[in-house]
């Protein structure tokens, strides 16, 4: 049997018979996988920590290509505590999973684990998770083969732009602009830096509650018109907004 390492953070698990789980890991390597983890659900078993939800660990495998492998042993690399700890944070880390593995099915390439990873990163670092949020969402529209204009108005070219609108596909000018809501200009500005803003480099996160909310409407209205994604973790993250947030 060929042991092989991988990196990966757990989407989910499920029981597999008395003793077994089914866990579903995003890798770096091989992209969205299932692993059975014989044992894991037994107290005593040294997978059961690793095969938690949202636990970023070096996996030790027997990887089988288009098949169920096998977990045979792991390290955490990240337990994301300050994550799971929290219900919002949990919340938005959630369905930024979900969102990763549907992406991964559309488009697998290793930049989308790295950015998933660096995007929960600052947020177990306790950066707010709304702004983190988004900018994923952002940076995912590429690879989904749907990225927004956010250089120009998205008609005509023009370079001063007025609003967004998910209909017209990202910035509109005066001369284009219909009937879609006039955002604020520090929402126009922002938002482009979000779409290009290297993850890493981020030490703090200022944005006001208003360019916030039209951030964030821009572009669930754009996933919802574009990406024909339905997220059962965005509707509870939803609920979850509406009470807690």
């Amino acid at each position: 049997m060929e042991i092989t390492k991988v990196r990966g953070i757990v989407a989910g698990e499920k029981p597999y018979n008395e003793t077994s789980k089914l866990v579903y890991v995003i890798t770096k390597e091989y992209g969205y996988i299932s692993l059975i983890a014989k044992g894991a659900k037994s107290l005593k078993s040294k997978l059961r920590s690793i095969t938690t939800k949202l636990s970023y660990c070096d996996f030790q495998i027997n990887y089988k290509e288009g098949k169920l492998s096998t977990l045979i042993d792991g390290d955490i690399v990240n337990p994301y505590n300050n994550i799971k700890s929290d219900l919002v944070r949990i919340s938005y880390a959630s369905y930024l999973v979900e969102l990763t593995t549907q992406v991964m099915k559309e488009n697998y390439n290793e930049n989308i684990f790295d950015l998933l990873i660096s995007i929960l990163d600052k947020m177990g670092s306790g950066l707010e998770p709304k702004c983190l949020t988004n900018i994923l969402e952002l940076k995912y529209l590429s690879y989904l083969g749907i990225s927004p204009e956010l250089n120009e108005c998205s008609i005509c070219g023009n370079k001063k732009v007025i609003t967004l609108s998910s209909e017209k596909g990202g910035f509109v000018c005066a001369n284009h602009h219909t009937n879609e809501k006039i955002v604020d200009p520090k929402t126009l500005k922002m938002i482009r830096l979000l779409y290009y803003i290297d993850i890493d480099k981020i030490t703090k996160i200022d944005v006001s509650d208003k360019v916030q909310r039209e951030i964030d409407e821009f572009i669930t209205e754009y996933y919802d018109r574009y990406s024909g994604m339905y997220l059962n973790t965005k509707k509870f993250l939803n609920k979850i907004k509406n009470v807690y947030i």
